[in-house]
């Protein structure tokens, strides 16, 4: 029953938490678990989602920072329990502040809302305010959700899901150590302030940049059949590799950032190496790469991905220069396949032992 008892109530919710941490824990990775497979099946990229049970004693620190001294005041009897909204806490990090929206309407989709607390609408409507900006939703399963056997144990539970970009999670951490452990005067609150506005500047850049790499992207696959008298001088970059890759590779998910360390790779042999050399590689030695790497699937089970296809596809290209982007079995394989098809032989697997340096299906498997 509650009361105005604070070691009583604190007692209480320790024994409650002994008891519970159990099926709080199980419940942490069940709402985890299903957080991340709505994330999944939205197609919402690169999101990172955390999770965690609090601390019991931090729990209970937090009972009395926020909440006692008013409940004491008013002489209104209390349970700890009722106040810690958040003994189960997820976290859910985007890139970009349009995916933060994007996640908020999935999940609204997807559970019962209880509350919200928009940091960032608070924050936004002010002109003179900057700080801690994200989402916090407190949530429970949705009704059609909770009747299903697997989340039946879970039914009561409510948690919180925090949304934020990473630039909002980097601040909220270094704002939290900073400020909130410590009275600190007016002036050093200021220059905290002035450099909230930095994140969230870094925030807005990231957006743009993003989109004018996009747009970047698009022009180049648009205008891709550019003659070739203004392509010869011109190195690749990596919006010149995408445009032709995505063309060429269809339904695969290239990573900007194996892309791009795919082209610095390409320019560290050849840093020379023009946008018209670039489509001759995908119209000519690519078909062949692309032969061999069925041939391998075929009688060696062994995968070749795109940037492997490709690698070999360089190496026909322009040996002397991409020589070192294959390894040395790589190149001894596919020489000797490549011998045998010149002879106009069927290339078949090949026997063990039957030809010296021939492809062994127990090698190393292709990147």
């Amino acid at each position: 029953m509650a009361s105005l008892d604070f070691e009583k109530e604190a007692q209480l919710f320790r024994e409650f938490y002994g008891d519970s941490i159990r099926l709080l824990t199980s419940a942490e990775e069940a709402f985890r678990t299903l957080v991340v497979s709505l994330l999944r099946s939205a197609k919402v990229e690169e999101t990172t989602v955390l999770s965690r049970v609090k601390d019991r004693e931090e729990s209970i620190r937090k009972f009395q920072l926020k909440y006692q001294a008013q409940l004491e005041r008013t002489k209104e009897p209390y349970e700890i329990r009722q106040y810690i909204t958040d003994l189960i806490g997820l976290r859910v990090i985007c890139l970009y502040e349009p995916d933060v929206r994007t996640v908020e309407t999935l999940i609204r989709d997807n559970f019962m809302v209880v509350s919200v607390t928009d940091k960032i609408a608070t924050v936004e409507s002010s002109e003179d305010s900057f700080g801690y900006k994200g989402l916090h939703l407190d949530l429970r399963l949705h009704p059609r959700r909770a009747d299903l056997p697997e989340f039946a144990l879970y039914r009561e539970l409510q948690f919180e899901l925090q949304v934020r970009t990473i630039i909002q999670d980097a601040w909220s951490v270094l704002d939290h150590k900073i400020k909130y452990k410590r009275s600190i005067p007016a002036a050093i609150k200021r220059r905290i302030n002035t450099l909230a506005a930095l994140f969230e500047l870094a925030d807005h850049e990231f957006l743009a940049i993003r989109d004018l790499s996009e747009a970047e992207q698009s022009s180049r696959t648009t205008h891709k059949e550019a003659s070739a008298s203004s392509a010869v001088s011109i190195v690749i970059d990596v919006f010149d590799f995408m445009s032709l890759a995505l063309i060429h590779f269809r339904g695969y998910r290239f990573q900007e950032h194996r892309a791009d360390e795919f082209v610095q790779e390409v320019l560290r042999y050849y840093p020379d190496f023009t946008t018209e050399q670039l489509r001759a590689v995908f119209r000519n030695e690519l078909r062949i790469a692309t032969e061999y790497a069925n041939w391998q699937m075929k009688y060696y089970y062994i995968k070749m991905n795109p940037f492997t296809q490709l690698r070999h596809a360089f190496y026909l290209h322009e040996k002397k220069y991409f020589y070192l982007m294959l390894y040395d079995y790589q190149r001894t394989y596919f020489e000797n396949w490549l011998k045998d098809k010149s002879r106009g032989k069927t290339v078949k697997r090949y026997a063990r032992g039957e030809d010296e340096g021939a492809p062994n299906p127990e090698a190393a498997p292709e990147g």
